[in-house]
């Protein structure tokens, strides 16, 4: 599946003129984040039935693939040729890249790499955070952060579009990006200095927010700024993909190690995470300003 995507992502940069790239990463944000309620939805209809439960959704993925295949035109490429012979060596070597040659890729790579990571960072612990900030039993806690979950994602859906139309129009990408990692780390901090639920709740909004406006104007930036585009293009959309998946394997590991070696008489101190998950963002966001090709 995250093949899948990559690939639609390099057909993208493949296809897309600039000037909707921020849209297009809106509208394509809006349908990751509608797609697994609706697939939950769906899959609740089966959930008696564990072979339809796989079934049902294979085969709807395997239709609107069937239909994009179809309906999608393609240049012909079977007068292309390999540059050289396939090893593993060569492939090995495609995951990496030389960052002096492409310096605006390679900020908006690590700039990418430290918002994930901020952002992994405030949500690996959401509901002791939430149980420990309320004083309420984690395992009383469900509904509370199901409802800010939701409430969250209405705010991320208004970043999305707000962030990708308006990053288009104005032809800007960087002020959004700083913009929006500002507004998460203003978010993670009323969350950890707030006193009742309803400050909580703002600042849980104001992230979720800052995580849409992110995810469709980085989107399009980083597009803008992908090299060999006419040659290399799904290569570079591979490494891109690392500075997702990297800290969503390694923040987890390093949250837990944190709380275990600040951790008090009183338990573990979440808030610290949050905290923590502000700097970086923050810091993300002023490092894609290093960006120079684009506005």
């Amino acid at each position: 599946l995250s093949q899948a995507a990559n690939l639609f992502t390099t057909i993208q940069a493949d296809k897309l003129p600039e000037s909707q790239r921020g849209r297009v990463a809106a509208i394509t944000g809006f349908v990751t984040m509608v797609a697994p309620v609706v697939g939950a939805v769906v899959g609740g209809r089966f959930a008696t039935q564990p072979f339809l439960l796989f079934l049902v959704p294979g085969a709807v993925a395997l239709v609107f693939v069937f239909v994009f295949v179809l309906f999608y035109k393609d240049a012909d490429s079977r007068s292309l040729t390999f540059d050289g012979p396939l090893s593993v060596k060569g492939v090995l070597s495609g995951y990496v890249f030389n960052p002096k040659r492409y310096p605006d890729f390679a900020w908006n790579w690590l700039g990418r790499f430290l918002f994930f990571f901020g952002l992994t960072l405030n949500t690996t612990y959401t509901a002791y955070f939430f149980a420990q900030r309320l004083d309420i039993p984690v395992i009383e806690i469900g509904d509370t952060v199901a409802t800010v979950g939701l409430i969250g994602i209405l705010g991320t859906i208004v970043g999305v579009f707000a962030g990708g139309f308006l990053s288009d129009r104005l032809r800007r990408r960087k002020p959004f990006v700083l913009g929006s990692a500002i507004l998460f780390g203003i978010g993670a901090i009323v969350m950890v200095l707030a006193p009742d639920f309803t400050l909580l709740i703002i600042g849980s909004l104001l992230t979720n927010l800052s995580i849409g406006v992110f995810s469709a104007v980085d989107q399009a930036l980083f597009l803008d700024v992908l090299p060999e585009r006419d040659t290399e293009a799904g290569r570079f959309v591979n490494i891109t993909q690392f500075a997702t998946t990297i800290p969503q394997a390694l923040a987890p590991l390093v949250a837990s190690g944190v709380l275990t070696l600040i951790a008090t008489e009183g338990g573990p101190n979440y808030s610290v995470l949050y905290v923590a998950a502000a700097v970086l963002v923050v810091i993300g966001g002023f490092v894609i300003l290093r960006v120079k090709s684009v506005r």
